[in-house]
């Protein structure tokens, strides 16, 4: 399955590098599929994100296509999680994969554990940049 194309606003890519340096090579399983994410996105200015776009902070409803569960959760830094079950730390593998798609779009993602798992973005149902806000 060939990867959709992914757009991330430059805060977002500034933030995530600077999480990523602060943190040693295996800090997480999943750290160098996320470094090759930001590699390959195409990056805008915040104001310039269309507004079906996961970022940073937004909240989504998507799909695993294997199991057919629906989950609506805040994709959030990791200082930003809670104990609610409706955020979703970018570190997490699907937290990775989330980042950046459009709604409609499917990726295949490295499930933990070993295995892979299709995730699909049913809707953004906020998003930062589309509410004015520029810098959550």
């Amino acid at each position: 399955m060939n990867k959709p194309q992914i757009t991330v606003s430059a805060t977002d890519v500034e933030r995530l590098d600077k999480l990523l340096e602060s943190m040693p090579a295996d800090a997480f399983p999943g750290k160098a599929d996320l470094e090759a994410e930001l590699e390959r996105a195409e990056v805008v200015e915040s104001k310039s994100i269309p507004p079906t776009v996961v970022t940073m902070n937004s909240r989504v409803r998507f799909r695993v296509i294997e199991s057919d569960e629906v989950f609506e959760m805040t994709l959030v830094y990791p200082r930003d999680m809670d104990e609610s079950g409706g955020t979703l730390s970018i570190l997490a593998p699907v937290g990775s994969a989330l980042l950046g798609l459009s709604e409609g779009n499917e990726i295949e993602w490295p499930r933990p554990g070993g295995g892979r798992m299709h995730v699909r973005i049913d809707a953004v149902l906020y998003q930062p940049e589309r509410a004015g806000e520029y810098h959550r």
